[in-house]
């Protein structure tokens, strides 16, 4: 092989023909603008990719911490509607231990307290479950026994024994209920 047709590459030991190599190339002055231009332009598209993955990672912070603060006071709403419910049970109990004898105005106190407590609740969203009378359905009742009776068609809910709850149209505790049976023959 001849000399000034080859190189040698030092790192792979591989030789190279001339022809290979790339010539030097004279640039014009506009093809040089040109060049300048679009690196400006590059650097510009660079530097708003960075500003933008910022801003997302910032986002994505802030919603996290968003998240976090909004489970943790989810229910203080609810809370502020229970606290003079809590207030009307500690004044119930105070009166009670004041006058022992006033079994009569202590039980009027808790079914106020109870409607005030049942009020709160309704209005956060929690909503009863009336099973008695109505046919079982096992989607809002859980059958706790069966009961014979000629009085009641079977499968009918005979008795509520535990309430029932629905949170937004979500079921939260079935309603207990004891379910009619037609008698044995």
């Amino acid at each position: 092989m001849d000399k000034k047709s080859t190189n040698e590459d030092t790192e792979t030991g591989k030789e190279t023909a001339a022809s290979d190599l790339p010539a030097t190339v004279a640039l014009t002055p506009e093809q040089i603008q040109e060049l300048k231009e679009r690196a400006a332009k590059a650097d510009e598209n660079w530097d708003r990719l960075l500003r933008q993955t910022a801003d997302l990672e910032n986002y994505k912070k802030r919603a996290a911490r968003e998240r976090q603060e909004a489970v943790a006071f989810a229910n203080e709403n609810l809370l502020v509607k229970l606290l003079p419910v809590l207030d009307a049970f500690e004044m119930a109990l105070a009166a009670a231990a004041a006058e022992p004898k006033a079994a009569a105005s202590l039980q009027a106190g808790i079914g106020m307290v109870s409607q005030q407590l049942k009020s709160a609740l309704a209005d956060a969203g929690l909503e009863e479950i009336d099973a008695t009378g109505k046919t079982f359905d096992p989607n809002f009742h859980q059958a706790v026994s069966q009961e014979e009776t000629p009085d009641m068609p079977e499968g009918q809910v005979l008795r509520q024994i535990r309430k029932g709850y629905r949170f937004r149209n979500r079921l939260l505790r079935p309603a207990g209920v004891i379910v009619a049976k037609k008698p044995a023959a």
